[in-house]
């Protein structure tokens, strides 16, 4: 169908507005968030805490920011420089599942459990990762999840075994599934090659991403350790956020978990959420371009003010890569993130540009209240840093989103428990329709 041939292609923008002033008159929550940029609170969890602001008499008071995973600081859950001896995630993923940091015994246990579940389907790869390949990973890794429920015969049970066991499994096997997709897509777009390792039982999480990745399974355990706190930063934050509020919603509506998960990969995948790092990318690597001398802060301020006055990258007076809807005076996640960079790029090739970085995350609050006259507190988001870490450890962008997806699996999984057991409600909200009964007299066909 052309677009001569069908008149909605011209009506599309007019047919599917809806007048500003309707949102205001009503007082409607745009995004669920209130006029003063906080979220509408839709529901109560023991999860996770995303704190960025004090509340003193209705004004929003910016504050450090905190997150907090089961009541424990993050900052505490994971250490210091100096205490990368160890890798964290499967921690992590014990504590937002159980409710509680295990023993060593429950620990090695589990790491066992997520162990034991990495393996596919018998012809699984062939016969879904590598059939009708899609150019985007993201709708890859929905697409294997959502079969995965083919080869469940338990799969529309909704017993806590079978949801703590089907959890376990894509936790496991969500990694694998990311680099299988990753080199069929190389090989059916790029003229790859389709490397499939196997993995290696013993290996951590991050290891075994490394390990199935790399052509030559060669990493150091620097690099492993880094990747490992990319995923416990990535693992959880807050019931509010998009692909979280979408698992609960599906979860609400007494949904299969493969759908459920599968629908949070398809939010996350979205350009406002998880795929803004392509953004964050994009502008830095334009801003390394432009940047004569990435040391002179005149040069970057000049280039900085270009992107605001919309002069420079694509024109949105966006800086990604600052900013966030709840953090004000720091993201810690971007806190960490960068901690661990300049860790992982002292005394390499990497010490420029990551300079760079964090001069655009010093200077990027003075030009945006000066050119926009704004005195919005903001922050450095982990996307500042998140895809300089994985450049660092040779990771390709096709994969900024995939890793997101396979590090907040476990928040997924542990928001839809709780949903299942405390939430007992289908969510949904209201919309206001902006016609009144009877605007219009039916008029029959053959007289219109």
């Amino acid at each position: 169908m052309t677009h001569q041939d069908f008149e909605l292609y011209d009506r599309f923008a007019a047919v599917n507005a809806i007048e500003p002033e309707i949102y205001n008159r009503f007082d409607i929550k745009r995004g669920l968030r209130n006029a003063d940029g906080t979220g509408v609170i839709a529901g109560a969890t023991n999860i996770s805490n995303v704190h960025g602001y004090l509340m003193s008499d209705g004004v929003k008071i910016p504050d450090e920011g905190s997150l907090l995973y089961r009541g424990y600081e993050i900052y505490d859950l994971l250490g210091g420089i100096d205490d990368m001896r160890r890798f964290k995630y499967e921690e992590i993923v014990f504590l937002l599942l159980m409710g509680k940091l295990p023993t060593q015994d429950e620990l090695d246990r589990f790491i066992a459990a997520l162990d034991s579940q990495r393996e596919l389907p018998d012809g699984f790869t062939a016969s879904i990762i590598m059939r009708d390949v899609s150019p985007d990973l993201m709708n890859l890794l929905a697409r294997s999840v959502l079969l995965l429920y083919s080869y469940d015969r338990q799969a529309e049970e909704r017993t806590p075994e079978h949801e703590i066991s089907t959890a376990i499994s894509l936790i496991s096997r969500l990694p694998r599934i990311m680099v299988l997709s990753y080199y069929a897509k190389q090989a059916r777009f790029e003229h790859g090659s389709m490397i499939m390792h196997r993995f290696i039982p013993g290996q951590s999480t991050a290891e075994t991403i490394l390990s199935m990745l790399r052509p030559d399974r060669e990493f150091t355990a620097a690099e492993a350790q880094m990747l490992d706190i990319m995923l416990c930063l990535h693992a959880e934050h807050g019931g509010g956020n998009n692909s979280t509020f979408t698992t609960r919603v599906l979860s609400s509506s007494d949904t299969d978990p493969y759908a459920t998960y599968s629908a949070a990969i398809g939010s996350l995948k979205g350009r406002r959420h998880g795929g803004a790092n392509h953004q964050v990318q994009a502008m830095q690597a334009e801003a390394k371009r432009e940047i004569a001398d990435w040391e002179d802060d005149d040069q970057v301020a000049a280039y900085l003010t270009r992107v605001v006055k919309k002069e420079a990258y694509d024109g949105s007076g966006l800086i990604y890569g600052m900013g966030h809807a709840v953090y004000t005076k720091s993201d810690p996640r971007a806190v960490i993130c960068k901690r661990f960079a300049e860790k992982l790029a002292e005394g390499t090739e990497f010490e420029a540009e990551l300079g760079l970085l964090k001069a655009i995350e010093r200077l990027s609050p003075a030009i945006l209240r000066d050119v926009k006259g704004t005195d919005k507190d903001v922050c450095a988001n982990v996307d500042m840093y998140s895809g300089f870490v994985y450049t660092m450890l040779g990771i390709p962008d096709d994969l900024y989103t995939p890793l997101f997806a396979c590090g907040r699996m476990a928040g997924w999984a542990a928001h839809r428990f709780e949903e299942l057991v405390a939430g007992k409600r289908i969510i949904r909200p209201a919309y206001k329709a902006t016609f009144t009964a009877g605007a219009h007299d039916y008029i029959p066909l053959q007289d219109r």
